[in-house]
């Protein structure tokens, strides 16, 4: 009998028993209850709402309307302004504003001496431990007519404006990166300290300059770094709704009103909470979206 014949002949090994795989779980049961409970009943619930007509005034029944609140959604100008102008945000303050300043932040402090060091994560944290109402607040104070940026425009004789007014959307931008920003600097901080230094020296003995460096051996080492951060970073900035309410309330008119800000407005200004419910699953899509993407980008990284 041939070795082939042997081994194919050789009985099979027993399987192991599956009873206790059941009981591994069983830890876990507390906490799956939990959750099921706490968060996915009221999102269950909310997908209930989505397809009615529920009102907070005004309406002695709630109907079941189907997809009408999701029609009246697309076919809505001001849901399509929100659209907009909540990709313009996230793309300046999270995409670009955030993820570019605390990549410069995180590189630059590498370099620096300590006491800097000390003091620039001091005060950028500062601006992140911050509450985001308080934050906000604090920007519309900078940004209004008699603030602080105006002040200083007109002591150093240039022409000064009500940001809040022609500008909304870059203001509460600029608020969104001045109070994020600390996240994406200790997430690039941590990766580049995970960076061996005989490569950046072999790289600079061999006579490449910093942004070659950079460019080259940094930025490939930490891209699953970016893609994390820059994941998170969108997922946050698509909510934002209490920096921009404290500074602009979605105005003037709805030149500043996201989607977070639109669908408040709808359920509890003008009390359509069916409406206003379907508005956030709508925007629960778009994260979902984003989020599917970078997985996607990461995932082909490896």
């Amino acid at each position: 009998m041939t070795t082939a014949t042997k081994v194919a002949a050789a009985p099979a090994a027993p399987s192991r028993p599956r009873r206790g795989r059941p009981l591994r779980w069983l830890p876990l049961a507390p906490a799956t209850v939990l959750l099921l409970l706490f968060l996915g009943g009221p999102i269950g619930y909310c997908v209930y709402i989505a397809f009615t007509n529920m009102q907070l005034t005004g309406a002695a029944t709630t109907d079941f309307v189907g997809l009408d609140n999701f029609q009246r959604a697309f076919e809505d100008d001001n849901f399509r302004n929100a659209v907009i102008l909540t990709l313009v945000f996230t793309l300046l303050s999270s995409l670009i504003g955030q993820n570019t300043l605390g990549l410069a932040l995180a590189t630059a402090m590498q370099r620096a001496s300590k006491p800097v060091r000390t003091i620039t994560g001091s005060i950028v944290i500062a601006a992140w431990v911050v509450p985001e109402i308080v934050a906000g607040f604090l920007l519309y104070a900078f940004f209004r007519r008699e603030g602080t940026l105006n002040a200083i425009l007109d002591w150093l004789h240039l022409p000064s404006q009500n940001w809040l007014y022609t500008l909304p959307i870059l203001a509460v931008s600029f608020a969104n990166v001045w109070r994020g920003t600390a996240f994406s600097m200790l997430v690039y901080s941590a990766a580049l300290s995970e960076i061996p230094k005989e490569i950046t020296e072999a790289a600079e003995v061999d006579g490449a300059s910093g942004p070659r460096r950079f460019w080259h051996i940094t930025l490939p080492m930490i891209r699953r770094s970016i893609g994390t951060n820059l994941m998170l970073n969108t997922l946050q900035t698509l909510s934002v709704f209490g920096l921009i309410w404290a500074m602009t309330r979605g105005g003037p008119g709805n030149r500043s009103q996201t989607l977070p800000v639109f669908m408040y407005d709808q359920a509890f200004n003008k009390s359509l909470i069916g409406y206003g419910t379907a508005v956030a699953l709508l925007l629960l899509l778009v994260g979902a979206v984003f989020s599917l993407v970078y997985l996607r980008l990461m995932r082909d990284e490896v």
